[in-house]
């Protein structure tokens, strides 16, 4: 192996271990499918392969890394191919995913507040952050964060006592 290969497969690796767990839960969210969210995150790798010299700092290639996740899944959402197939059985095994009532409620939400409460509770984002992320004003993350506690609150009002 040569030089170059030996550095880019270093720099694969370790964005792999220090984002691969984020983007899959991110996916995820998208998705609602492990198998499809697997799928988004091995195309996220293959894009960081083909723009491996660009980046200048850990913070911009994280911020890339959320934004190309959220774009793949997007246009995977969008697709006549993923919208026409049968939808995929996730087969009952014990996980972080199929445990959790709150996540799955917030699985739940639209897609516009699923990806604000991702990103701020689950992988600690300021909503300055955030903004910046999904190309939105910080006063639109903040409002969306808000509608999206609310609507969790009525849901999970039944399930837990919150008054």
């Amino acid at each position: 192996m040569n030089e170059i290969s030996l550095c880019t497969d270093e720099i694969i690796s370790k964005a792999l271990d220090d984002y691969g767990n984020m983007l899959l839960r991110f996916s995820y969210s998208y998705m609602k499918n492990i198998y499809d969210a697997e799928d988004v995150v091995q195309e996220v790798f293959v894009q960081l392969l083909k723009n491996v010299d660009t980046f200048n700092s850990e913070d911009y290639k994280k911020n890339w890394l959320i934004c190309v996740t959220r774009n793949i899944c997007k246009n995977k959402l969008k697709s006549s191919w993923f919208r026409r197939r049968g939808k995929l059985i996730e087969m009952p095994y014990y996980d972080e995913y199929t445990d959790n009532s709150v996540l799955n409620e917030v699985m739940n939400l639209p897609l516009k507040y699923r990806e604000v409460i991702h990103l701020y509770y689950y992988e600690d984002y300021s909503t300055v952050k955030i903004a910046s992320i999904l190309n939105k004003k910080e006063s639109t993350v903040r409002s969306l964060l808000s509608r999206g506690r609310n609507l969790l609150k009525k849901v999970l009002k039944e399930e837990y006592d919150f008054e």
